[in-house]
């Protein structure tokens, strides 16, 4: 049985890693609790293009060279990701049920499995399907076709994400069901679909899957 799941901001709390790093990075470099606050902003949750972002960053903090910045963005962040247990045990959980868990999601093949290896959702998931090594981003449908054929199975069963668009659209699209994760938010308005169901967070929309 199949069972796609995202990863930042799903499988790991990317925004909490974000603002562990920028609040140790901006002190370092002469930044204050203001400074901590812009880049949070302007971050943008992780959908600031990271070259972009680390060129503002340079100019901000009046550093000469963005990519040294950049390097410190992506390495800082993988170092700040922690895996949630529950996530671990649910994960371990699907798989014993008989679920292929396979991660789909959007960035560079470099980052993301590093995102992977780090936190060992590598050792506990099926596979993964990564935007750039595919060619395509999430919500394209190639990703979930790609996602199926890595574990060798038909694209049927669900998809746990916490975009609207990017992944309970793209994955309603393709026909699969879907567990949104709210993090505080209203489900947007205008939408032309919704999600199966939604939980607090990824440990729980695990289980509601495996449980279904």
């Amino acid at each position: 049985m199949l069972l796609l799941i995202d990863l930042d901001n799903t499988l790991v709390d990317r925004t909490a890693a974000f603002r562990r790093w920028a609040t140790g990075w901006a002190p370092a470099h002469g930044g204050g609790p203001a400074d901590v606050a812009w880049l949070i902003a302007t971050d943008n949750d992780g959908y600031e293009p990271r070259e972009r972002f680390a060129r503002s960053i340079a100019a901000y903090f009046d550093l000469p060279d963005h990519r040294a910045v950049l390097a410190e963005l992506r390495e800082g962040m993988v170092k700040e990701l922690e895996l949630d247990p529950r996530v671990g045990l649910a994960l371990a959980e699907a798989v014993a049920a008989g679920w292929s868990p396979v991660v789909v999601t959007n960035g560079t093949v470099r980052q993301q499995e590093s995102k992977l290896r780090h936190t060992g959702l590598d050792r506990l998931v099926a596979g993964w399907v990564i935007s750039e090594g595919a060619g395509v981003r999430k919500p394209d449908a190639r990703m979930y076709e790609l996602a199926a054929a890595e574990v060798g199975l038909p694209l049927r069963g669900w998809m746990i994400g916490d975009h609207a668009e990017h992944d309970v659209g793209g994955a309603v699209a393709v026909g699969l069901d879907t567990v949104w994760l709210p993090r505080g938010r209203s489900w947007p308005g205008g939408l032309p679909y919704r999600p199966t169901r939604t939980a607090d967070d990824c440990a729980a929309a695990i289980t509601s899957v495996v449980q279904a």
